[in-house]
């Protein structure tokens, strides 16, 4: 029979201060199989782990429990500290006796002792029964795709192919640069922002190891790490960009003109069209839902049905190079990659579910994005900040903090993080660009945490003048030209009212559009408000539970640009990780099928979240399921969903299972049923 030794942590106080780590040892020393039973304050520590290896090698251990903390953070630490002493690593079991029992039952130390006991005995019960498990190599793609083209996929893909690895970047808009690319200045260095980001732009378009595909999505996502298959859904843009040369005379002379998305209604853009002057790459497309001629052969084709539209082909008649292609289709491409970076990316808040605020009802109340349009020298008014009703400079602005954050009501229970410093930002800028403008600022409270964020928002309040109203907005109607704006100070305990040129609604920040439904193609998690969901918050902030696939930037959470860029240069540290090994070593805990059991019902197939089983026919003509290890995660539910049995899991087999019950049952068999 297996030699058996169990290691109890006391980590700290963490265990040891609740559970009675000597009586757990006494009854360890009891079980069925253990040879040797010792204690540690750290066990993880370079000591502890010295120990164990000993333990191991002097006692001729064959089996290892250890009593500590959760094996989501240090399984694989202990995994290498027996396999270091010469042991399989797979012939190790981890009892938690802190989240699963020193944590919940604080107030209960006689109770959480007991239980600690009976942890270990299950776990010695389980450990019995191990086998010694073998991963496998596969071989490897060296590839990345990064999908989405703001800061953090800028940052990404300029960091993987400086490593001399090839990306391809997919953005579904017509440029890259996303929401950064819409301000005017950056806090708190009041820095412009098109000067930081655009040679950044410019670096992803000439880069030899990046392909861009601007006005893309990713469709379908199968494979594993190393060996991603995608399809990429490629929409026409109507204008062949190996011969165009941006010119501009297209979009100068095309008569049909539309509300501008790039700045937010604000402004006119043509049914051909480059976003903005600094896009990359510079060079139109053609909106298919607006052009003229286009509409017209869609009417034709519809069999030439009611007022026919006017006919326009103005671009393709004054391109001086012949590159508008009325021929292209939409197409799909097919790709390989070893691995994707998620930075998708956020949209800001409808503020027109407040109806008390008047967004999208009123002009004159814009969201924080759409002063940033109003601001900017390539915006709608070159930089003169007006009032959308008249085009009359401002003297008194008032902003509202929090619109879509921080209140359950809108099931936004969280915060944007970066309102604040915006509306000081704001502010301040409003100030220099005419010293008679009067900014009022309502907030809950005033969250600026960050390098030089709290000196950058008493700037705004000392140096600027900016008027902080502690409290929340109750109404905003219109009287005349004004904006009446009906508020509480709370810090001073009474109503104020507040006649505005301009009103400022600072929205909060979400996901962007069709996120869901990305993530359920990587097969990834998201949270209850839509954001992505990292491996482990503290110590794999940018992974996923799906090996291979990495996040950055706000598909997480709300961030700022450095905490953006960070993640975009953590991600890629990641992905040349991957890429600088010869070959991928894959985890030997999966499913297993025993093709003699299985009656090829193939219910597993539809219960596999990563679509990791398939059928296959026998040489005697039966349909049985069988399992690609190298896609399959461990999660268990073939095994749980199996009828006849025939799924097992390695690491957690039904024999290994039925020992932790029986050897719990063991020790309670005495309890009256």
């Amino acid at each position: 029979m297996a030699r058996i030794g169990v290691f109890i942590c006391h980590c700290g106080t963490n265990i040891g201060g609740v559970v009675n780590v000597s009586r757990v040892l006494e009854a360890a020393r009891e079980l069925p199989h253990v040879v040797f039973a010792d204690d540690n304050k750290y066990t993880c520590s370079e000591p502890g782990q010295a120990s164990v290896r000993e333990a191991i090698v002097e006692n001729r251990l064959e089996r290892v429990v250890i009593g500590c903390c959760s094996p989501r953070m240090h399984e694989k630490t202990f995994r290498n500290t027996v396999a270091l002493a010469g042991l399989n690593p797979y012939l190790l079991e981890i009892a938690n006796l802190r989240e699963h029992c020193s944590w919940v039952h604080g107030d209960h130390k006689e109770e959480a002792t007991a239980k600690a006991i009976e942890l270990i005995r299950m776990a010695v019960g389980k450990v019995s029964r191990h086998e010694a498990l073998f991963p496998k190599e596969v071989g490897l793609t060296k590839r990345a795709l990064v999908i989405g083209g703001g800061v953090a996929g800028i940052q990404a893909a300029l960091d993987i192919a400086n490593a001399g690895y090839e990306v391809v970047m997919v953005e579904r808009e017509p440029t890259i640069g996303g929401r950064m690319a819409q301000l005017d200045k950056t806090f708190p260095t009041l820095d412009c922002s098109a000067c930081i980001l655009a040679p950044k732009m410019v670096d992803v378009a000439q880069h030899p190891n990046i392909t861009l595909r601007t006005c893309a999505e990713v469709k379908k996502v199968s494979g594993f790490v190393g060996n991603f298959e995608v399809e990429i859904f490629q929409k026409a843009k109507m204008v062949d960009h190996t011969k165009c040369t941006g010119c501009g005379t297209c979009w100068g002379k095309c008569p049909e003109k539309v509300d501008s998305e790039f700045d937010l209604g604000l402004g006119k853009r043509s049914a051909i069209y480059i976003p903005f002057p600094q896009a990359v790459p510079p060079k139109p497309i053609i909106d298919t839902d607006h052009c003229r001629y286009i509409k017209y052969r869609q009417w034709e084709a519809g069999g030439k049905e009611g007022k026919a539209p006017p006919q326009c082909r103005i671009c393709e008649k004054l391109c001086p190079s012949q590159a508008i292609d009325w021929s292209q289709q939409d197409e799909t491409i097919t790709e390989k990659f070893g691995a994707i970076v998620v930075a998708t990316g956020y949209k800001t808040f409808d503020s027109s579910v407040y109806e008390e605020f008047g967004g999208g009802r009123y002009p004159n109340v814009i969201s924080g994005l759409q002063l940033e349009r109003l601001m900017s020298a390539a915006g709608p008014t070159g930089g003169e900040v007006v009032r959308p009703s008249d085009g009359v400079h401002p003297k008194s602005v008032v902003f509202v903090s929090c619109v879509g954050s921080r209140d359950e009501h809108k099931q936004r229970s969280y915060c944007s993080k970066v309102c604040c410093m915006y509306m000081a930002k704001h502010a301040i800028m409003l100030k220099e660009h005419d010293p008679e403008v009067q900014s009022y600022i309502f907030y809950i409270d005033n969250r600026c945490g960050g390098k030089d964020f709290d000196e950058f928002a008493r700037r705004a309040q000392e140096e600027y003048g900016t008027l902080y109203l502690r409290g929340r907005v109750s109404k905003i109607y219109q009287e005349g030209k004004k904006l009446i704006v009906l508020g509480e100070d709370t810090l001073i305990g009474r109503p104020v009212e507040i006649s505005a040129d301009l009103v400022v609604l600072a929205t909060g920040i979400e996901p962007s559009d069709g996120v869901t439904e990305l993530a359920q193609t990587l097969h990834i998690s998201y949270d209850t408000h839509n954001f992505l969901v990292e491996a482990h918050v503290k110590l794999r902030p940018v992974e996923t539970a799906t090996d291979g696939i990495f996040l950055a930037g706000c598909c997480v959470g709300p961030r700022d640009i450095p905490e953006s860029v960070a993640q975009g240069g953590a991600a890629a540290s990641k992905v040349t990780d991957i890429f600088s090994q010869k070959s991928l070593i894959t985890d030997p805990m999966v499913a297993t099928i025993d093709p003699m059991k299985c009656n090829g019902c193939l219910l597993c197939t539809k219960l596999c979240p990563f679509n990791a089983i398939d059928s296959q026919i026998t040489r005697d003509g039966r349909t049985v399921a069988v399992v690609n290890e190298s896609l399959c995660k461990g999660c268990g539910l073939c095994t749980a969903g199996c009828r006849c049995g025939a799924a097992n899991l390695r690491g957690f087999t039904q024999q290994q299972v039925l020992a932790e019950v029986t050897s719990l049952w063991t020790a309670t068999e005495f309890i009256e049923l």
